[in-house]
């Protein structure tokens, strides 16, 4: 399912788009708050340019919304159906998911933002 090619690979990883060989990320840790958001300006593969424009990845607030809304749906299910929690106990478990795992929201939000307008090219993949 996640093989270099996909843009499911591209996501979950924060590879470059179009080759899936480099981290987009200075660092690939995105719980180093400093460094969440940092990017290269360009793959050291194949020197795709990652800001296509200026401000490009403000479109990616987009779609952290719904990435969010995943996120915070999953804590409901979890603490409220399965772990038959009350429902103050499933709002705060939804709030502490959301500050948790909001370094990997960011970068998730970038990922699928870059993604939507980069295509995965296999003659760039190293042999």
């Amino acid at each position: 399912m996640l093989k270099k090619g996909n843009k499911l690979y591209s996501i979950f990883t924060g590879s470059c788009p179009k080759c899936n060989e480099e981290s987009m990320y200075i660092n690939k840790n995105a719980y180093i708050l400093t460094d969440t958001l940092k990017m290269y300006e360009r793959c050291s593969n194949c020197n795709t340019k990652y800001k296509i424009e200026p401000s490009f990845f403000y479109g990616s607030m987009y779609v952290s919304y719904p990435v969010g809304i995943v996120f915070a749906f999953a804590a409901f299910i979890i603490s409220y159906i399965f772990l038959s929690a009350s429902i103050n106990t499933a709002f705060i478990s939804i709030i502490t998911t959301m500050v948790v795992f909001l370094p990997i929201i960011l970068r998730l939000s970038r990922n699928i933002w870059i993604n939507l307008f980069m295509k995965f090219d296999k003659n760039l993949v190293k042999k």
